[in-house]
């Protein structure tokens, strides 16, 4: 056996290699979902991905839009996750910080409602 790189890996496997999904499973998950997509397709984890693919990957708060560059098949340090992609995600949306209303002095406990 030489050692060259593999030409494709599972999705999700290189998912979580990538360090884009903290597990395996919850790789697997977001695929189940339809919250990954493939060159603009929904994709499974089964499938292969090979370099030159673009991957979308949305989570709570934010999409990331990646290419890869480098076929992963084992989880590696954060440094080499970082060089097995392009990242092309837009810029996340600043969050406004929510402060809670201002209640005049005096006027006792708030209301379940105003917690």
């Amino acid at each position: 056996m030489s050692g060259a790189e593999p030409q494709s890996v599972r999705l999700d496997v290189w998912l979580w290699s990538a360090r884009l999904m903290r597990t395996r499973s919850a790789a697997t998950a977001a695929c189940r979902g339809g919250h990954v997509r493939r060159n603009g397709e929904p994709a499974k984890a089964a499938q292969k991905v090979v370099v030159g693919d673009e991957l979308r990957v949305r989570s709570p708060g934010h999409e990331r839009i990646v290419r890869v560059t480098r076929i992963l098949t084992t989880r590696v340090g954060a440094p080499i996750a970082r060089e097995s992609y392009e990242d092309h995600s837009p810029a996340p949306v600043p969050q406004l910080a929510a402060a809670p209303p201002r209640r005049e002095r005096g006027t006792g406990r708030p209301t379940k409602r105003e917690r």
